[in-house]
């Protein structure tokens, strides 16, 4: 019996130091790890009753050292309020306030000459050291109360990529497009688990707040390489300066891990500043949300499906006959002329409409298809950003031998460019299908973190896609803008792009209008990069070799000096 009893009585005292270590724990996170942010919460209680603390989880970007920079961040600062009631002299205070911050006058007078309120707010998002000089004239009647708010410190940097806040369906602050909405769940502060800790309030009658659950909340560490960004972004710029192109877009990633270095289009917009959109669609990202024709682009993979099925060698041939009529269409290369009997090296080297179909229809429907299927095409690719859309491609399901033979080139099925990117990364890490992502590492508010981890499964041979990696190769060295773009030391592999747009309004294509696309990888052989661009409706210029083997011969010469990539050759 007595054994029994001194067993309750150690379970009782258990219980009793669990709950004590639980209230230390809970008034050690309140009072110095979550210390700044209860503080401005209470200040504010007693300065502005109507004026909430804004708490988010920040983004942030990584330099190739590894340093955390703010993508998306919460800054603090003060809301400016005036109360009527208590101003002398509005027009002496307006005076004094406008040496500090920009103003009107007649709504300031305006809300000075309510003379039954207490409380008129006059500015949001007041600096915090515009706030503290003002806060430091101690002016009777002018109300400074502690506030934070989103703020996006690159501007332009990645926008549609990063996203931005606004209003729910439930009217809560909410992220709303890019990686604020993608992980919503780790950014956002449960607001709604808010309650009151009873212990501070009956010792110090001060209604401190603490949340009741944590342990989702953290921050968003992303591979987005700012000085990479800033570059491609200057890049894309200038091609739809002087091409005066609809619209453009590029990617630069590890195609041995899908991990996004920069990504960028225009149009684009500014976070920070979004009073003049007219169009809310620029908010959205179509390097994930935009299908497109790609192209000649598509061809590589289309040799690899030939070379990795046994229906073709590197070294076969064929007869190019310049064009060919099937199920009643007829199609041509590029130049309508034929070649005769030449390799299918030459079929990349030349880009030949011919050779590729050449290739689909010894490949056989099915199993052309089903290697097109396996890469990924038509199917989400899985990258960390909301509203992706699939490919459109339903003509790979047609039993028709042209769909298969327009698709082996790049006309026929529709694609996003990180769907396009993500399937031409089997040529250049030996045949490997990776998830592309832009999120690197999530840092927990209790100290923990998780990884992004890398997944991949086989679709091709390494011998298929070595193969196919050296025929690029050559193709930079002599056949692209016949040679003059050859690095000696460095071995690059790269195809262009160029297609006929859709015209919704006949059915067919448009005779004038294209979209330029451009990949490549390097160094060719153990690449670290794989780049892709295009962009869409080039005036008066109809090949993309005019257009893109510059910029991307100046996006590959920067990266490999900016990360001092040692030659290979």
């Amino acid at each position: 019996m007595d054994y029994n009893f001194s067993k309750r009585i150690r379970q009782i005292l258990g219980l009793f130091l669990l709950f004590a270590l639980v209230i230390i724990c809970k008034l050690f996170w309140v009072q110095i790890i979550r210390n700044d942010l209860y503080s401005q919460k209470s200040e504010n209680q007693y300065s502005n009753s109507v004026s909430n603390i804004f708490d988010r989880g920040s983004i942030f970007f990584e330099s190739k050292d590894g340093v955390k920079i703010g993508a998306a961040t919460v800054k603090e600062g003060y809301i400016l309020a005036i109360s009527p009631k208590i101003l002398k002299n509005a027009n002496s205070v307006f005076d004094t306030l406008s040496e500090y911050i920009k103003i009107d006058k007649e709504t300031f007078i305006e809300k000075a000459n309510k003379t039954d309120d207490p409380y008129e707010e006059i500015q949001k998002k007041v600096e915090k050291s515009v706030g503290e000089s003002i806060l430091n004239l101690k002016i009777p009647g002018v109300i400074l109360s502690k506030d934070t708010w989103r703020t996006y410190p690159g501007d332009y940097t990645a926008a549609q990529s990063i996203g931005l806040i606004g209003y729910d369906d439930k009217n809560n602050v909410a992220g709303r497009y890019g990686l604020e909405r993608y992980y919503e769940s780790t950014l956002s502060r449960n607001s709604q688990g808010i309650k009151t800790n009873i212990f501070a309030e009956i010792f110090s009658e001060i209604k401190n707040t603490v949340f009741s659950d944590t342990k989702n909340e953290g921050d968003v560490v992303i591979s987005i390489e700012p000085t990479v960004q800033n570059y491609l972004e200057k890049t894309i710029e200038e091609i739809q300066t002087k091409w005066k192109s609809d619209s453009v877009g590029a990617i630069i990633m590890d195609p041995n891990t899908g991990s996004i270095y920069a990504l960028a289009s225009r149009p684009t917009f500014n976070p920070n500043n979004l009073k003049d959109i007219k169009d809310p669609k620029v908010f959205s990202n179509p390097l994930i949300e935009d299908v497109r024709e790609m192209g000649s682009i598509i061809k590589p993979l289309t040799m690899a499906t030939g070379i990795d099925s046994g229906a073709i060698k590197s070294d076969s041939t064929y007869n190019d006959t310049g064009s060919m009529e099937l199920n009643g269409k007829k199609i041509s290369n590029f130049d309508k002329k034929a070649r005769g009997v030449i390799s299918m090296p030459e079929v990349l080297m030349q880009s030949l409409n011919i050779g590729a179909a050449t290739i689909a229809l010894k490949v056989g429907h099915d199993n052309f298809t089903k290697y097109f299927k396996s890469l990924g095409l038509g199917e989400l690719t899985g990258i960390d950003q909301p509203n992706e859309q699939k490919g459109i491609t339903k003509n790979l399901e047609s039993t028709r031998d042209v769909e298969i033979a327009t698709a082996s080139y790049g006309q026929g099925i529709a694609l996003t460019p990180i769907e396009t990117v993500r399937a031409l990364s089997t040529l250049a890490n030996g045949g490997m299908l990776i998830v592309p992502h832009i999120a690197k590492k999530i840092e927990y508010v209790d100290g923990s973190s998780k990884t992004i981890e890398n997944s991949s499964i086989r679709i091709f041979k390494k011998e298929t896609t070595d193969d196919v990696t050296r025929i690029l190769v050559k193709l930079v060295d002599t056949a692209l803008k016949k040679g003059k773009v050859k690095m000696d030391h460095y071995s690059i592999a790269a195809k262009t792009g160029t297609a006929q747009i859709a015209n919704p309004a006949s059915k067919g294509y448009y005779d004038d209008r294209y979209l330029h696309s451009f990949f490549g990888y390097f160094p060719a052989y153990n690449p670290r990069f794989i780049v892709f661009i295009y962009h869409v409706y080039p005036k008066n210029v109809e090949y993309s070799s005019e257009t893109l083997t510059d910029p991307f011969i100046q996006i590959t010469k920067f990266l490999i000096n900016y990360y001092e990539l040692p030659p290979d050759r």
